[in-house]
């Protein structure tokens, strides 16, 4: 797979991108630039299984916007439980 996201910051200690893999994803989510963002959300566009994997990452993984990623999530048509409580993190 061919992607801008192969050159992402964020995957400082990866040897490549491998969107397959929830800790890579995870970490894009987590670390990711707004350019990063986009194009992850530009391939979960077109990819029902990645929707679903970020949802699920969203859920269970403490990330610094989660209800940004479900509203990104229900744009792409997701149904989304809004009231499912998020995994806290200390982000300081």
């Amino acid at each position: 797979m061919s992607s801008r996201l192969e050159s992402s910051e964020a995957l400082w200690n990866r040897s490549h991108l491998d969107l397959r893999s929830d800790e890579i994803v995870a970490q894009i989510l987590d670390r990711g630039s707004v350019s990063d963002w986009r194009e992850l959300y530009r391939l979960a566009r077109g990819d029902a299984e990645l929707r679903e994997r970020i949802r699920q990452i969203v859920l269970r993984v403490p990330l610094p916007w989660p209800h940004f990623w479900l509203a990104a999530l229900a744009n792409l048509g997701e149904t989304i439980d809004w009231n499912v409580p998020m995994p806290r993190g200390d982000f300081l």
